[in-house]
């Protein structure tokens, strides 16, 4: 009995909690297998039909963050917590595209948008576990990510697996890092001219921006205006458009959002 509860003391979940790797080096081993990088680092695409092929990497992984269940998440520290998010949302978004690649690769369907049906969506589809219980990539990004943590820039590091998302990461997000990683990929991706950027008719800007408004200061233009004034270095090329950037009026306009696959084909395509 002694023994007994000797194990049971040390199985608290402050020490389960040491059994999880933050480092999410089998992650961070998957991306960097079957991504490509283009446009000076810009830009990224997965090389979806390797990745099917060769999903056991992956598949190790998914199951590492499904056994991780709400008592031992709960001690984490908050970098730890968000970076084990975001690595969710973009694993198992890898996940859907390659359980559906034969519709992919005999073309009934083009974009991750297509793997929906008439009542459901992809990201509203329940098929992986979480925390103990049945998740959709919808309630990680607007039920857990974007309501327990003040973090506009989440927006750069969630990636859906399409042309005009940010660029996904050639590495796992880990908590001692967190920081930086997040403002790179936000420096990143508005340094990417085909998504964002000033030009003659005033700031233009992913689609993403319109669509969370609310997360960028107070909610609305001018939030998003001020927001955009602290990447002056990443959306101007010269001092005049820097300059424009502090007009408090300067027109906003969305681009255009290409639902496509983000792909290694595509891009060779391309």
């Amino acid at each position: 009995m002694r023994y007994l509860m000797l194990i049971l003391m040390l199985m608290t979940p402050c020490a389960i909690s040491q059994t999880f790797d933050h480092s999410h080096q089998r992650f961070t081993e998957v991306l960097q297998q079957h991504m490509v990088v283009s446009d000076n680092g810009l830009k990224s695409a997965v090389d979806y039909a390797a990745l099917a092929d060769s999903s056991d990497a992956l598949n190790t992984y998914l199951d590492k963050l499904s056994s991780v269940n709400q008592g031992q998440y709960q001690q984490w520290n908050e970098n730890q917590q968000l970076a084990f998010l975001i690595n969710a949302y973009n694993a198992f978004t890898l996940q859907l595209i390659i359980n559906n690649w034969d519709q992919f690769k005999s073309g009934d369907v083009e974009s991750i948008r297509d793997l929906g049906s008439l009542f459901t969506s992809p990201w509203e589809q329940d098929f992986f576990t979480l925390l103990g219980t049945k998740r959709t990539l919808d309630w990680l990004e607007h039920e857990k990510i974007r309501v327990d943590f003040d973090e506009p820039r989440i927006h750069a590091a969630l990636v859906c697996a399409a042309v005009s998302c940010p660029k996904l990461r050639a590495e796992a997000f880990v908590a001692d890092e967190l920081e930086q990683q997040l403002e790179d990929q936000m420096v990143s991706f508005l340094h990417d001219r085909d998504k964002n950027g000033i030009d003659e008719k005033g700031l233009y800007l992913s689609k993403i921006f319109d669509w969370y408004a609310e997360d960028f200061k107070q909610g609305n233009e001018a939030g998003i205006r001020k927001y955009m004034r602290q990447y002056a270095q990443a959306l101007a090329d010269n001092e005049a458009q820097r300059q424009r950037l502090t007009e408090t009026d300067i027109a906003i306009r969305y681009t255009h959002y290409n639902w496509q696959l983000n792909s290694r084909s595509r891009l060779q395509r391309d």
